[in-house]
């Protein structure tokens, strides 16, 4: 097959594309699962709670291989000392990123008094994130809304990252939708509030100095790709979930990888080692195949792939076998075949942003 026409290498700057976090979604295993289809897209843990990194099982909850990076860890909180302390944790343990959730809407994170809630706080906001620029050498990043209920005007989210810029902030991810705290669930406020593209750019234009990355309703390599003229990252939220393939060509159109993109064989066939390693340690293997339902989306394989994954109890001795036997009927047409390239390669001219 052609693949794109490469462009100037960017694999340094990871953060010009990234999977969302995503709360029981985006755990070690998804991520490993990714570095099978992509090896340079930022990636991100599921939010964690600094009470939880405090008083928890640290080790666990930031465990991570090598391979799985770029890899930011995404924090849940809002008291400046235990952001420190936390950032301080993530250096530690080799993490590229630390980011502050300032868009989950949910009301369990807002009883918390972090998320979505705290862009009617930036003053506080600010001093969480001078207080983690303080203690790490890691890029400090924050993750937020165009805004909440109250503060739904664009010159509303401006004063936000302003207040936040001020405490050395460089870097916002911005979801293009308002969160509604009172009255829609998580879900709904991933769907219900109208996408404002249009302000995220307009933040651009008037910030050219920050780096602004959009998120937000983006489904598709293409829609990626048309945002990078506007802005300087995209991230990909559940669409990386329900059909992780479509980033089997970022390496090449995003990051100017010369290579060829990976098959889902081959996606299938590094998979098996590692889940008969993680099996063989005491892991139940649904923990791993959970993450696969989805890279068969859109194929004629994908409604047998996900009985094969789902209508079986995987066991730890059952598991390698049905992976296996997958490969071998499954048909070899749809496991072999390449992503076709992109009609929209990544201009060059649009690369000065990250560089």
């Amino acid at each position: 097959m052609t693949t794109p026409s490469p462009i100037a290498p960017t694999a340094a700057y990871p953060e010009r594309l990234s999977v969302a976090p995503m709360m029981d979604r985006t755990d070690r295993h998804y991520r490993y699962f990714m570095r099978k289809i992509t090896r340079h897209t930022l990636l991100y843990t599921e939010m964690i709670t600094t009470a939880a990194l405090m008083h928890g099982d640290t080790r666990r909850f930031l465990a991570f291989s090598e391979v799985e990076k770029p890899l930011a860890l995404q924090l849940g909180g809002d008291d400046p000392a235990a952001l420190a302390y936390c950032a301080r944790l993530a250096e530690d343990r080799g993490y590229d990123e630390v980011n502050l959730n300032v868009g989950c809407p949910s009301d369990r994170v807002k009883q918390g008094h972090f998320g979505a809630c705290l862009m009617a706080q930036p003053e506080v906001v600010a001093r969480g994130v001078e207080a983690m620029r303080r203690a790490t050498s890691l890029r400090v990043t924050v993750k937020h809304r165009i805004g909440i209920d109250g503060l739904e005007r664009y010159e509303d989210m401006e004063r936000f990252v302003n207040v936040v810029a001020g405490a050395g902030c460089e870097r916002f991810i911005v979801h293009a939708r308002i969160a509604v705290l009172r009255g829609l669930s998580p879900k709904e406020n991933r769907t219900v509030p109208p996408l404002r593209y249009d302000d995220v750019y307009r933040l651009k234009t008037a910030h050219p100095r920050l780096h602004i990355a959009i998120n937000g309703g983006i489904t598709s390599l293409e829609q990626a790709v048309e945002h990078l003229q506007a802005v300087d990252g995209v991230m990909i939220g559940r669409a990386a979930y329900d059909e992780p393939f479509l980033f089997a060509l970022a390496d090449n159109v995003v990051f100017g990888e010369r290579s060829l993109p990976p098959s889902r064989r081959q996606v299938l066939e590094a998979m098996l080692p590692y889940l008969e390693k993680w099996t063989a340690e005491g892991l139940p293997p649904h923990r791993i195949t959970r993450h696969l339902l989805g890279l068969f989306t859109h194929q004629p394989a994908a409604r047998a792939w996900r009985r094969m994954l789902s209508e079986q109890s995987l066991t730890a001795d059952t598991a390698i076998a049905v992976l296996q036997t997958a490969l071998d009927d499954l048909p070899a047409r749809v496991l072999d075949a390449r992503p076709q390239p992109l009609s929209c390669p990544l201009p060059v001219q649009s690369l000065h942003r990250s560089a």
